[in-house]
């Protein structure tokens, strides 16, 4: 296998037509909710911005939302390694 498939996880074409298809996926997506990428830009900024001017209140939105997403990520995370053990 080469260092370059290696670094990438497949050949360069699969990885691209994998990035071409959840690429669209993500497009979809964000249409329905009418959501642009500057929208995401601005509310990542925003974010920063809020953390910066509310101080210890922001700190726990933060912890909020890390607990949130950790709460969908790490079972996920967990039953994709599980399955993939299997093979």
């Amino acid at each position: 296998m080469s260092a370059i498939n290696r670094f990438l996880g497949d050949t360069p074409l699969r990885i691209l037509l994998k990035l071409i298809v959840v690429s669209f996926l993500v497009g979809i997506v964000m249409s329905a909710f009418g959501w642009s990428p500057f929208d995401v830009l601005y509310g990542v900024r925003d974010f920063f911005l809020q953390i910066w001017n509310l101080g210890f209140d922001a700190l726990y939105r933060f912890w909020s939302y890390f607990l949130l997403g950790a709460a969908i990520v790490v079972p996920a995370f967990i039953l994709l390694r599980i399955l993939n053990y299997r093979r």
